[in-house]
């Protein structure tokens, strides 16, 4: 599976930083393997709701900044968009993990925004969920035709 999301997301940067990787940011090389857990811990469809929620999340922590109001970080702002506190697992807490070394790596290095990794994140999961949903139908429908053809 990280195998496949690494494929999309690589093909997400390039529609974002255009085709070189050589001239793409610093970071994108750091952040790729912590996504990569995000989708290989809870799969494409989860991974793609938790992409959501960071970005979330990351626009929480930005809004308190810009207002200097008070604000509660980062993962505070995750856990409660993803309901990671109410189902804590080996792939929780996987995930959650890497999210915030994501978010920390982009945030403290020179770059694009977090969000830019997230949206391309959370495109790369849609389109490897619906990749997969195409093939697991493609499948159905071959066997439907064999059990039809065997009677």
């Amino acid at each position: 599976m990280t195998y496949d999301f690494g494929l999309h997301f690589t093909r997400e940067l390039g529609n974002r930083f255009g085709p070189d990787p050589g001239s793409w940011p610093a970071t994108a090389e750091r952040v790729t393997p912590f996504l990569a857990i995000v989708v290989d811990a809870l799969g494409a469809d989860e991974g793609q709701r938790w992409f959501e929620a960071a970005r979330k999340a990351h626009l929480r922590v930005t809004e308190a900044e810009r207002e200097r109001s008070y604000n509660f970080g980062f993962a505070h702002y995750l856990d409660m968009a993803t309901g990671a506190h109410e189902d804590v697992t080996l792939p929780v807490m996987a995930a959650f993990e890497a999210l915030k070394a994501a978010y920390t790596v982009t945030r403290y290095e020179d770059g694009p925004d977090v969000d830019v990794y997230f949206e391309g994140a959370e495109r790369a999961c849609s389109r490897l969920g619906a990749a997969r949903r195409e093939r697991v139908q493609r499948l159905e429908q071959g066997r439907e035709r064999r059990a039809a053809a065997a009677r």
